[in-house]
């Protein structure tokens, strides 16, 4: 086989159509656009979101809330789960992310949830008033980065 012998598959080229070429041939006199409007002329294009010149769908549907753009998202963490750790140990994020309990660089909310077996101490970005209690009942601490 020589590089001047290669053709495409079968069925892979396609004739165009070609319109505007007499009546008989299925695609004359106005070529498949129809009969006047925006879109039989030339040169014509609509944008994606044009419905027509009826209200636009995101005019119509109700704006509702607000997301302020700087909010802090953070990762939960609950006190069950610092039971993998052993009495008296101290765990900041570091540990936390070693064991695989978080991830990713977001800011640690410790949660409430559960029930702690053993005194720790804890470094981390937020914790909710039950979860210190929890922490603090069996002699723990909650410090905060």
């Amino acid at each position: 086989m020589r590089l001047g012998e290669l053709s495409p598959p079968k069925g892979a080229k396609k004739n165009r159509k070609r319109v505007g070429r007499g009546e008989s041939s299925g695609r004359g006199k106005t070529s498949g656009r129809g009969h006047k409007g925006q879109l039989s002329r030339s040169g014509a294009k609509k944008r994606l979101w044009f419905e027509g010149g009826q209200m636009p769908l995101v005019r119509r549907v109700p704006k509702k809330g607000f997301k302020p753009p700087h909010r802090l998202i953070y990762q939960i963490l609950n006190v069950k789960d610092l039971n993998r750790f052993e009495d008296g140990q101290e765990i900041d994020l570091a540990m936390l992310r070693e064991k695989g309990i978080i991830s990713g660089k977001k800011p640690v909310k410790l949660l409430g949830d559960g029930e702690l077996r053993m005194s720790l101490t804890i470094t981390i970005d937020a914790a909710t008033p039950s979860a210190i209690e929890k922490v603090e009942k069996l002699g723990g601490k909650v410090k905060f980065r």
